[in-house]
C-alpha cells in the first residue's frame, strides 16, 4: 500500500459554499498547501495512517513537488529517511507528472522509488530520455502511472471529448490516436492493451497503475493485461512514425 505526502488539507470553512478553485469537483471545504518540511510530512503521513487505520505503509511518495524542489529535497526526502529507519515507512520516492525533476531526484537523493504519470505511455515516451536510464543506472524503481494519459487511450476508439492531462484532448492528439489504434487494430489488438502492454518491459519498471471506478472495470483491466500483445506491434508503429524509439 503506497500513500503520498506533502500536500496538506486545511478545512477552509470561510469559501464552503464555492466549488473547488483548484479543478476537483468538490465543494471548497478544505484548502490545499504545500509543505515538505519535516513537520510537514510528518502530519501529512499521520493524518494517512489515521485514515488508513494503519501504523505502517509500504511506499510514501513526495506528492508534486515541482515547485518546491529546495524544501522537498533538503527536508522532505530526510523526513522520509527518517520515518524509514523508524520502520514507519518501507520505499520512500517521489510521484509527479513530469519526468525531469524525477530524474533529479533520483540522481541527487536517496529515493528507493518514483511514480511517473503520463510521461512514459503508448503515446509520449519523453521519461525514456531522461528518467528511465538513471533509474535503471542507480536501481531505483519506476512505476507508472496515467498509462491512458487521462483517458485518451482508454477505449478502443478516442471520442471527440476525451482527455489529455485532465483536460480536453486537442484534435491533433486525437487524430494521433486515431492512427495508432488502427495500426493496433491491424495486429488485433485494442488500444487499451497496447497501452497497457507498452510499459511493461522496461527494466526500470517494477510496476503499473491504473485508475478503476468499478468492478467492471477492475475486471475489464485484468481482462487487458492478459491480451497477447505481437511484439510486431511496436516496430510497426515506429515504421508508421507513430513511436519513438525503445531505450
Amino acid at each position: 500500500m503506497s500513500t503520498k505526502v506533502g500536500r496538506l488539507l486545511v478545512p477552509s470553512p470561510e469559501t464552503a459554499h464555492r466549488r473547488d478553485p483548484g479543478g476537483f469537483d468538490v465543494s471548497a471545504t478544505h484548502g490545499r498547501v504545500w509543505d515538505f518540511s519535516r513537520d510537514g510530512v510528518h502530519r501529512s503521513l499521520e493524518a494517512s495512517l489515521t485514515r488508513l487505520g494503519l501504523d505502517r505503509i509500504d511506499v510514501v511518495y513526495l506528492h508534486d513537488p515541482d515547485d518546491h524542489w529546495e524544501q522537498a529535497a533538503a527536508e522532505g526526502v530526510p523526513a522520509l529517511i527518517e520515518l524509514q529507519d523508524q520502520g514507519v515507512v518501507g520505499a520512500i520516492g517521489a510521484g509527479m507528472n513530469q519526468s525531469a525533476m524525477l530524474a533529479r531526484f533520483v540522481r541527487e537523493t536517496d529515493v528507493d522509488v518514483v511514480m511517473c504519470a503520463g510521461r512514459y505511455t503508448l503515446l509520449e515516451q519523453g521519461a525514456s530520455d531522461d528518467l528511465l536510464p538513471v533509474a535503471e543506472t542507480r536501481g531505483v524503481g519506476v512505476v507508472i502511472a496515467g498509462v491512458y494519459n487521462s483517458g485518451l487511450l482508454a477505449s478502443e476508439r478516442p471520442s471527440a471529448d476525451a482527455t489529455y492531462d485532465y483536460r480536453q484532448a486537442p484534435l491533433q492528439l486525437i487524430e494521433r490516436v486515431k492512427a495508432i489504434a488502427s495500426v493496433c487494430e491491424s495486429y488485433g489488438v485494442t488500444l487499451p492493451e497496447a497501452a497497457l502492454a507498452f510499459v511493461r518491459p522496461h527494466q526500470a519498471v517494477v510496476s503499473t497503475v491504473v485508475g478503476m471506478r468499478n468492478a467492471a472495470q477492475v475486471i475489464e483491466t485484468l481482462c487487458r493485461t492478459e491480451a497477447h500483445v505481437p511484439r510486431d506491434l511496436w516496430p510497426a508503429l515506429q515504421a508508421a512514425g507513430l513511436l519513438g524509439p525503445l531505450r
